[in-house]
Formats: C-alpha cells, sequence, structure tokens
C-alpha cells in the first residue's frame, strides 16, 4: 500500500507522528465510452455555454448557482477557506463506542505509526481499547474539513471518516406512524424463519457475481481476438510529507490532564461569547445563456 499522507494525531499536548493508508478499495472493473466502429475513446470538452468555446483550465473557477444567481467564487476565494494545510487529526472528545452511529461512517483509512512514534501509538490504542471509548476528531483531507472516528481494529488504529450531522436525512414516511397489530403466532413464525437463517456473518463468503461474470466476458473476448490496440497513460498520486515533532510522552500526558483541567475550570467561570456575524460573499447574476454553436 501506498501513504496517502503522513501527519501526527494531536490531542493535549501528545503528538503521534503517522502514515495513512485508504483502507478500502473499489473493485469494479474500469469502463470507458468508445466508438463502436473504431474502438477510439469518446472525449469530453470544458466548452463555455455561451459563448462555445474550448476554456483551458486556468480559466476555470468554482462557482454556486441557486438557479437564478451564480456566484463566483475565484481561486482567491478558494484558498481563504479552511484547507489540506493541517497536517494534524485533532481528538476534540474520547465518547463511548456504541453512541457512534454506523449511518454516520463514510471511508475509513488505516493508520501507522511511525518508526519514532511506536510506544505513543500503542498507549492510545491500549487506552482506546481498554476504556471502550471512540476519539472523535477533525482533520483535513483533499481540501475539506472532515469529521472522524478513531478507533481500534485489531491491532491497528483506523480513522472513519463520518458524514456531518447534517448530511443524514430523516426518514419521515408517513405510512410508519401507522402501528399494525402483529400476532403471537405471526411473531412466532417469523422469529423461526430468521432463525432457519441464522449463522455467523463470514465476509469471504460473499462476492460480487456481475463484476466476476464481467471479467470473464472481458478474458474470453480477449482470447478470441475480439480487441483493439489503444494506448494508456496513468497518473500517480504524489505522496505528501508532514508530521510533527515527538515530545517526552509522560511529560506530554501529565501537561495535557492539568491544562484540560484548568481549562474546564476557566470556561465554566466565562460566559460564552457571541461570534461575529459572517460576511457573505457577493451575488453576481448569471448572464442570459446562447445557444452554443456546434464544432464543425
Amino acid at each position: 500500500m501506498r501513504a496517502i499522507w503522513t501527519g501526527a494525531i494531536t490531542f493535549g499536548l501528545v503528538n503521534v507522528p503517522v502514515k495513512v493508508y485508504s483502507a478500502t478499495e473499489d473493485h469494479d472493473v474500469p469502463l470507458h465510452q468508445v466508438h463502436d466502429a473504431d474502438g477510439g475513446r469518446i472525449r469530453y470538452q470544458r466548452r463555455c455555454e455561451i459563448d462555445g468555446k474550448v476554456i483551458p483550465y486556468e480559466h476555470i473557477v468554482k462557482a454556486y448557482d441557486d438557479g437564478e444567481r451564480t456566484v463566483i467564487l475565484t481561486a482567491e476565494d478558494m484558498a481563504s477557506l479552511p484547507s489540506e494545510r493541517s497536517r494534524e487529526i485533532d481528538v476534540v472528545e474520547f465518547v463511548p463506542n456504541d453512541q457512534l452511529d454506523p449511518l454516520m461512517f463514510d471511508r475509513s483509512y488505516y493508520l501507522e505509526p511511525d518508526s519514532k512514534s511506536l510506544k505513543a501509538y500503542a498507549l492510545l490504542r491500549k487506552t482506546l481499547e481498554d476504556e471502550e471509548r471512540t476519539a472523535i476528531v477533525e482533520f483535513a483531507l483533499r481540501q475539506k474539513t472532515r469529521l472522524g472516528a478513531l478507533r481500534v481494529r485489531g491491532n491497528v488504529l483506523v480513522l472513519q471518516a463520518l458524514l456531518w450531522h447534517d448530511e443524514i436525512r430523516a426518514a419521515e414516511f408517513p405510512s410508519l406512524d401507522q402501528t399494525p397489530r402483529i400476532s403471537d403466532r405471526e411473531l412466532q413464525l417469523s422469529s423461526a424463519l430468521m432463525e432457519s437463517f441464522a449463522g455467523d456473518f463470514e465476509p469471504e463468503k460473499f462476492s460480487d457475481e456481475y463484476q466476476d461474470e464481467l471479467r470473464k466476458l472481458i478474458d474470453a473476448k480477449l482470447e478470441q481476438g475480439e480487441s483493439v490496440d489503444t494506448a494508456a497513460t496513468f497518473g500517480e498520486e504524489e505522496e505528501k510529507k508532514g508530521g510533527g515533532e515527538v515530545i517526552d510522552l509522560m511529560e506530554a500526558l501529565q501537561r495535557s490532564v492539568d491544562r484540560s483541567r484548568s481549562s474546564k475550570s476557566t470556561a465554566a467561570k466565562k460566559p460564552a461569547e457571541k461570534k461575529p456575524a459572517e460576511k457573505k460573499p457577493a451575488a453576481r447574476k448569471t448572464p442570459a445563456k446562447k445557444s452554443a454553436k456546434k464544432p464543425a
């Protein structure tokens, strides 16, 4: 596996340098569109729908459209937002394992200890395991600020990206307001049927039949000579470097505990401060759309 990036888990003054790896991968057969007559790849152009011109990347920016107005966001606007500048996985709290709703889970990442942080890594893993807690963390990845859950899986720490609470839809269905009557006999039969399918979950017993058959179909066509010569290019994302300085573990733990207690005591005495209102970006009207000329 290749590390996505390197950084550090931080809580209080404790710093645990780690390497981050994607824990999952897509097994789907990659397919693309071609011309059926000669196998030529179908390419898409970045064409402006107003003037019909093909636009180079340096003149393409992001925008928000609410259906009536378009707010254009320049490269400078985007650079002012929180992004992947930080290389820290910042622990904000430790919660009981059973408080996490699986519906919130998104992508998963393995965290490998840096060669200098093995003891700190093992200590954090052991503490999470013994206390049966999960660390709720904040981190940045691919220019997005993310919420995550840091938990133990076997002998490795796993960073599970979480969806934000407003990304979870409410299950509001009128049909659920009704409570049908279920007899004891129906419940007994349903339980008996469920018991007949009971077993231990073994994920290796299951496979993606569609993808398996698709691969067999492609292999058969290759063996029969039903293919055309094509040129392929592959890109590889450059590994980014980062991390933090390691300090004495016992000293960091003690200082962090003392500082945390002091912060809680101070916070209890101070009234909450009001945050200043944020300025919204100026809105720009969407220009009238013209019919794009078709290329010759």
